[in-house]
């Protein structure tokens, strides 16, 4: 990570992400997010204090078309839920996610803070209970403690927790930085992906890659060359994935739509996934309120209060022949000023959305 010179508040985001996502499965009511709760948190017992939460409906719909979200598909990113997690447990945030319209749930770590010990086949059963899908996982790339968590040093490990979850994708959030910024540093780390994808699909399951922004930015020994595309051309698509992060993604349209040199390299999100949709089968739907003084153009807000078109982003995948049930759509904020509100409103605006006819 020295590959920043300066203070960023992306590497900060991972830094602090890569805390939860180190955490093994089955660990023993280890504190990894704090405040203390009802032991029976673990199974489902304890009332959360929603503040009269209310089911998710399509009352703010738009238009009359078909719903642009397809049926089961909405999921949620965890991590955006760390806080009442690490409070009330796994039970009372999944009855609330149920309670919301929530389809899937994609996992940052497998233990539960104060609530109590929970084992991989509870969590597994748990979420079953509330109709939640568990759909993926984010676990770190790699680590300099030869123990840690990650897809480097314990990549048997990893993928045996992922399979007693009986997950379908496993990956990580971590940017394909390990060995430097340069070519031949992204070419080592696709061999890396394409490993680890070997190994995933050797028990029916698919690893991908999560980005931000700094993937989109340019090889250090050649800023002719978009990162991200080194890691697109160098993976095996068959065995390497990516989830787009919707949000971070467009982060990338306005941090790097001008080379080192200032020559315009325009692109657009939307039409990596559309030239390649197979290789797509998550995504994170993020959104931002567009603030061109921000250095990352953007301000996170709650998904429907910010300015990523949605509607036609979403629509313009799920169209596709054959691709309206080939994808998950995975709700995430980084740090939401009330995480059960956040979740609530932003699967009412997903449920809302119509195509247009």
């Amino acid at each position: 990570m020295s590959r920043f010179s300066q203070p960023d508040p992306e590497l900060g985001h991972r830094l602090s992400r890569r805390g939860m996502l180190g955490v093994a499965a089955g660990a023993t009511a280890a504190a990894l997010l704090g405040a203390a709760a009802p032991a029976n948190a673990a199974t489902g017992n304890a009332t959360p204090a929603t503040g009269g939460a209310t089911p998710a409906t399509a009352s703010g719909t738009k238009g009359r078309g078909r719903p642009v979200l397809p049926p089961g598909r909405l999921g949620i990113q965890l991590y955006s839920l760390r806080d009442k997690v690490s409070t009330l447990g796994f039970g009372p945030v999944f009855a609330e996610l149920e309670r919301y319209g929530y389809d899937e749930v994609e996992f940052a770590g497998y233990t539960q803070g104060s609530a109590g010990p929970i084992t991989l086949a509870q969590l597994k059963r748990l979420a079953r209970d509330h109709g939640l899908n568990p759909i993926g996982s984010h676990v770190g790339y790699y680590s300099d403690d030869p123990n840690a968590y990650t897809f480097a040093q314990n990549l048997t490990k990893v993928l045996d927790d992922a399979q007693a979850l009986g997950l379908k994708h496993i990956g990580t959030a971590s940017g394909p930085f390990r060995y430097g910024s340069t070519v031949d540093a992204w070419k080592r780390a696709a061999e890396d992906f394409n490993t680890y994808g070997a190994a995933a699909r050797a028990r029916s399951m698919k690893f991908y890659q999560h980005n931000h922004s700094e993937e989109f930015s340019f090889a250090s020994d050649n800023p002719k060359v978009r990162l991200y595309d080194i890691l697109l051309k160098e993976t095996d698509p068959d065995l390497v994935h990516l989830e787009m992060d919707i949000y971070w993604a467009y982060v990338g349209q306005f941090r790097f739509s001008k080379r080192p040199d200032g020559t315009p390299a325009p692109f657009e999100p939307l039409n990596y996934v559309l030239r390649q949709p197979d290789r797509y089968p998550l995504f994170h739907v993020k959104d931002g309120e567009s603030d061109p003084s921000n250095p990352y153009g953007y301000n996170m807000t709650d998904v429907g209060d910010g300015d990523i078109d949605y509607q036609r982003f979403i629509s313009a995948v799920t169209r596709l022949r054959g691709h309206r049930m080939a994808h998950h759509w995975q709700a995430e904020h980084d740090n939401p000023a009330e995480s059960f509100t956040f979740a609530r409103r932003s699967s009412a605006h997903l449920h809302s959305l119509r195509e247009k006819c």
